[in-house]
């Protein structure tokens, strides 16, 4: 019985962590509910142009340049189109410094990122803004974001309501 303790102690002592290059993915690179399979045609005919913005979304259904898991989820600028996959430079954090990482990923593993939408909705608004204010002969615009006021003081009255005392019900176990 002390051998086979001793024996078992020691195995679990030295053996050694398997680090692999896709360790630890199970989760990560596990293809969402009912969207197994190939992937669709879109995903081919997309035309992604130097200085897009793209975010690397491996896809496990296609092993072939498929990028390390550190860069899934992650978003950056296109600066090298080929005729199958893209260059990507994204940031990466290394040590105490941020380091600018070049990397090539198959289209399969690349979708254009939605990150400056919103930006550049409002740079459009705002230039129309200004083009209707200049026409017009206003005063200049503000075009800063406003969060707006504090919605102001409000006065709850007491004289035609009753005082309510809710308190929980006694827990009954029922067979």
């Amino acid at each position: 019985f002390f051998f086979f303790f001793f024996f078992f102690f020691c195995l679990l002592t030295s053996m050694p962590r398997s680090n692999g290059y896709r360790c630890n993915t199970r989760d990560l690179f596990s293809r969402p509910f009912r969207q197994h399979g190939m992937p669709s045609l879109q995903t081919y005919l997309t035309v992604y142009k130097v200085g897009d913005y793209v975010d690397v979304v491996a896809n496990s259904a296609i092993q072939k340049g498929m990028p390390h898991k550190y860069y899934h989820g992650k978003t950056g600028v296109v600066w090298s189109v080929t005729p199958r996959a893209v260059g990507v430079e994204l940031n990466k954090k290394v040590g105490n410094r941020i380091m600018k990482k070049r990397i090539y990923v198959r289209v399969e593993h690349v979708q254009k990122s939605k990150c400056r939408e919103h930006f550049l909705t409002r740079v459009k608004d705002n230039e129309a803004r200004k083009r209707a204010a200049k026409e017009n002969n206003e005063a200049k615009v503000s075009l800063k974001r406003d969060p707006g006021w504090p919605v102001g003081p409000k006065l709850v009255r007491t004289k035609d309501t009753s005082i309510e005392n809710v308190t929980p019900t006694l827990y009954e176990f029922v067979v």
